[in-house]
């Protein structure tokens, strides 16, 4: 394994280090006024407009999709790990380089199993970054980490389907921008189980499809929002399927596992500003005619955060690596292990660097309650830790059969 970063990798991590500090870390205070004087936490600021259009002149765009085309510059999941963790330091600014999700997992479904039609009405516009989209798999009347249990009716009724269901979770449809859904649902409760499952392009507007209320994270609004979607008869063309009827469980583990992996690259960046936060608040903070960096507990978790960090670095990139060179399948053991270990850790530093900012650390003065929120939440996002657990001990078990010798 060679993780030396490609000349073409170590050109764009200085360009977008130097973008983010050039442009990014000084607009976090012009993000909060914006949004603040707004009074609406789905309101769309223009400082993030402005970053994208200079994002945009500076080359530093679409860095995500690992298929070179006329949209993106096709870096390797390795050349992108350590760009997507720098990304991953500032809440918003994925968005700004147009690297955030949900709209990087739907624009990889739309290129990969898309018509043209779709490519040309969905996909172009999310790559420009004029629109946004939402991903409605989870429901909230069914356990959706298994997703054969998804309930959402989708029939066939000459050329068009009708969708009947309900959807919640559904991130990013009430961003100010959302003008696309990918919805999946059940169009063959006859076939086998992971053969029933299709999913549908639907515009946001489509006539039936209403956005019932937002979903709070921990008191939190996202921006983008977490929607509950309610869908009553609301009808698309047959040309909206992808791929295929019953292609849908197919095309969910397709776009799951890149989305997995930027995750966590973007959580060790989070970790690493939990652990910067962590180290000035240690040296700026007295306690009992002493700083409080000098407390030995605080040493501990300062140094426990450097190996933690870089043992979940190191184990990203492996699974970047395996992704580039055998396949996102054949990465599965290193994608699901990595999915568990990555917020699990980062929520720990991020834990101890609001206990080391005292009554600051869990208000809104600092970024960290907010980052210990998301972390959190990504423990269920894409697939709870006990599903992937559930994988990986399975994965072990078929190593030592029952009989086999020692």
């Amino acid at each position: 394994m060679d993780f030396a970063p490609t000349a073409r990798a170590s050109e764009y991590q200085e360009r977008l280090q130097a973008f983010m500090d050039e442009r990014v870390y000084p607009a976090e205070a012009v993000y909060d006024e914006q949004m603040r004087a707004a009074g609406d936490p789905h309101h769309q600021p223009q400082v993030i407009e402005d970053l994208k259009t200079a994002a945009k002149d500076a080359g530093l765009w679409n860095l995500f999709h690992p298929h070179a085309s006329e949209w993106t510059p096709g870096l390797t999941n390795v050349e992108y790990a350590p760009l997507a963790e720098i990304m991953g330091r500032v809440h918003f600014a994925p968005e700004v380089f147009n690297c955030n999700a949900p709209d990087t997992g739907n624009s990889e479904v739309l290129e990969l199993f898309g018509s043209d039609e779709h490519r040309e009405r969905w996909l172009r516009p999310l790559m420009a970054g004029e629109i946004r989209s939402a991903f409605a798999m989870t429901e909230p009347d069914v356990a959706s980490s298994d997703a054969t249990n998804i309930e959402m009716s989708i029939v066939r009724d000459g050329d068009e389907y009708v969708l009947d269901g309900r959807k919640w979770w559904t991130s990013g449809a009430l961003h100010k921008l959302c003008r696309v859904l990918i919805v999946m649902g059940r169009t063959s409760p006859e076939a086998a189980p992971h053969k029933q499952q299709s999913m549908l392009v639907v515009p946001l507007d489509t006539p039936g499809v209403t956005v019932v209320r937002n979903l709070r994270v921990f008191g939190y609004e996202d921006r983008e929002g977490h929607a509950e979607v309610r869908f009553e008869d609301a009808r698309v063309p047959v040309s909206a399927i992808l791929k295929g009827e019953g292609e849908g469980f197919a095309i969910a583990q397709a776009r799951l596992g890149p989305g997995r992996i930027h995750h966590c690259m973007r959580t060790i960046g989070a970790a690493e500003r939990a652990l910067d936060l962590m180290c000035r608040r240690a040296q700026q903070r007295v306690t009992f005619g002493q700083p409080v960096s000098e407390r030995a507990n605080v040493q501990d978790w300062i140094a426990e955060a450097r190996i933690d960090i870089e043992m979940i670095r190191l184990l990203a990139m492996k699974t970047a690596w395996l992704m580039d060179t055998v396949g996102n399948k054949h990465a599965r053991t290193e994608i699901a292990a990595i999915k568990i270990a990555a917020p699990q850790i980062a929520q720990k530093i991020i834990d101890r660097a609001i206990q080391v900012h005292g009554g600051g650390g869990v208000s809104d003065d600092f970024p960290l309650a907010m980052m210990w929120a998301h972390q959190r939440t990504l423990r269920l996002a894409d697939g709870p830790d006990e599903v992937h657990k559930r994988q990986l001990a399975r994965t072990e078990l078929r190593r030592h059969p029952v009989g086999g010798g020692a």
